[in-house]
């Protein structure tokens, strides 16, 4: 007799590189199996130090690459707020060279490290997916992986749940329209479902939210998180928040909140 599959759900941890209790945070869950992706900033200052024990599970996780037109490392790296790339990037008001040279930048930085292509492509705060980008993104793909399996993308206009900011799942919807579309023309792999979206501080429910995507979301979406050990980056505006997401996603109740939800934890089926 067939028993009933669990639904496959997909934790993909963002921001590996940025700081080394991002890092240590990421690689603690990638130990228990908890994630079946992990995004690297190769910008970030401790990636060429984390990039050796992040290889190290490549077996059982994808590993990406976080695109970066936000973050300002230092002055060597081209960044803008993301609030000038929400008003400019729709009208194409944007240096397509600098973006070319920026994502072509942190690929080969990527590669310079783990000696390969990344497994996929998403964008901090989401800014790959935004009109008047995506098609450089689309350009530098065609150029990188000519000939080879292509890497799947993050889809953010699959936003599946507003995580209880309805304004901010708003704008993410509004500035990525389109982008799953500009996929499927391009024959590119992507994220079907995705959710992970909330207000990102310490007062948020976290381990109410996950229990509440773990019981809902269709099979094979993508969960972004974003944990962290305590650190002293004192410029992370979010930093309570990935403590808390740690503690929650390597707790017993995690495991049980998957059991009880019929959930298995995996990498990405990506779709076409």
């Amino acid at each position: 007799m067939s028993q009933t599959q669990s639904r496959q759900l997909t934790l993909c941890a963002d921001d590996f590189g940025q700081s080394e209790a991002i890092n240590q945070g990421i690689l603690r869950l990638l130990e228990l199996h908890r994630l079946g992706a992990v995004s690297v900033m190769s910008q970030g200052p401790t990636w060429v130090s984390g990039a050796s024990a992040l290889h190290d599970h490549a077996g059982t996780a994808d590993i990406g690459l976080h695109l970066n037109l936000t973050h300002r490392f230092d002055q060597a790296n081209f960044a803008r707020p993301l609030s000038a790339w929400l008003l400019t990037a729709p009208i194409g008001w944007i240096d397509s060279v600098a973006v070319r040279d920026s994502f072509r930048q942190q690929i080969d930085l990527f590669v310079k490290q783990l000696g390969r292509l990344p497994d996929y492509l998403d964008g901090h705060q989401h800014v790959h997916a935004f009109a008047g980008i995506r098609h450089v993104l689309l350009e530098v793909i065609a150029d990188y992986w000519h000939g080879k399996s292509a890497p799947w993308v993050r889809a953010p206009d699959q936003l599946l749940d507003d995580g209880g900011v309805p304004l901010k799942s708003w704008v993410l919807r509004s500035a990525t329209h389109g982008f799953t579309a500009a996929l499927k023309s391009a024959g590119l792999p992507h994220s079907a479902g995705f959710a992970g979206v909330y207000s990102l501080t310490a007062d948020a429910n976290f381990a109410q939210l996950m229990q509440s995507w773990l019981w809902q979301l269709p099979a094979n979406t993508l969960i972004m998180v974003h944990p962290a050990e305590h650190g002293t980056d004192t410029r992370d505006p979010i930093r309570a928040a990935r403590v808390i997401e740690l503690e929650y996603l390597r707790s017993p109740a995690f495991m049980q909140q998957l059991q009880s939800a019929d959930v298995t934890l995996a990498r990405l089926v990506a779709a076409h």
